[in-house]
Order: C-alpha cells, then structure tokens, then sequence
C-alpha cells in the first residue's frame, strides 16, 4: 500500500469574528494558487489513488477538492475526524486497515503535528522522526503491512516549492 500525506494548503489568517473556530478556515487564494501547481506535481507523477481521504476542516476539504478537480476524476472524497487537528493516528491505521478490499494508493489530506507523527509511528514505530511537512508538502511512504508501528519506508518527501517546480 502507498499512502500519500499530504498538508492543506495556506489557509486564510486565524480571526474569530469571521470564522467560528479554526475548522471553519477555508484555504487562502494563495493557497489556491500553489495547490493547483502542487495537484499538477500529483498529476506529473502518474499518481492514481483508491482513497482520498480528508480531514473535515475547510481548508483540508478544499485542499482535496482542488487534487480531484486537477488530475480530472470524479473520486469521491471520504471524510475523517482521525486526520482532524486532533487527529488519532492509531484509530486512523485501524479504520485504513478495516477497509475491503484495502486501498493500494491512499491520499491523506490532513494538518501538523498529525501527519508528521503519522509518518513517524509508520516509519520508526514511534514519535521521535523530526519531520515536518509545509502547508502543501507531501510525503509518501511504502507499507508493507499497515499497522500502528513500524512498517513503512518513505519514497519521497517533498515541499511545496519542489512540487511546484514539478507542476
């Protein structure tokens, strides 16, 4: 299984009068801008994938709506409390690997410090991986058997501006 981590783009600047809490953020129009580039990296590399699965928070939605919308598929866009900001990524691994049949190439839209410590529980078993992903980084990882430890390798990491670059 390939999963694909990928952080929401810049969102708009955190004001409470506006939004009524820091899920409620949509993505800023830079953001949009350099997610669009970003989703054409996606599409440069030839990735397909069986699962888009989504933090509920706008900008997270918005990041994975603009990745469909680019590489041109009507996938549906699956929603996820665990890739929330308060994310759980042992009840994450545990819903990814319920799934029948499982996914060979999942994109993960989330927020940090969750997508980066989802990377380190795969990658070390535990938290200590000093890693950390830009708003619209990706990083990918190569599972052998999907669980809350170590069992995956890293195939690529890349920030937004070498995505970009791609796109």
């Amino acid at each position: 299984m390939n999963l694909h981590l990928l952080r929401h783009g810049i969102a708009v600047k955190r004001n409470a009068s506006r939004y009524r809490g820091d899920a409620e953020r949509p993505l800023a129009p830079e953001g949009r801008q350099k997610l669009v580039r970003i989703a054409r990296a996606l599409q440069a590399m030839e990735l397909e994938f069986d699962l888009i699965l989504s933090s509920p928070a706008v900008r997270a939605r918005e990041t994975a709506e603009l990745v469909v919308k680019t590489l041109g598929t009507n996938q549906r866009i699956e929603f996820s409390e665990h890739l929330g900001t308060d994310g759980d990524s042992r009840r994450l691994i545990e819903d990814l690997s319920a799934r029948r049949p499982l996914p060979r190439s999942a994109l993960l839209v989330g927020h940090e410090p969750h997508l980066s410590g989802l990377a380190s529980l795969l990658l070390t078993g535990g938290p200590g991986l000093d890693l950390v992903l830009k708003k619209g980084g990706l990083c990918t990882l190569s599972v052998s058997k999907l669980r809350a430890g170590r069992c995956a390798g890293i195939d690529a990491l890349l920030t937004p501006r070498q995505m970009a670059l791609m796109g």
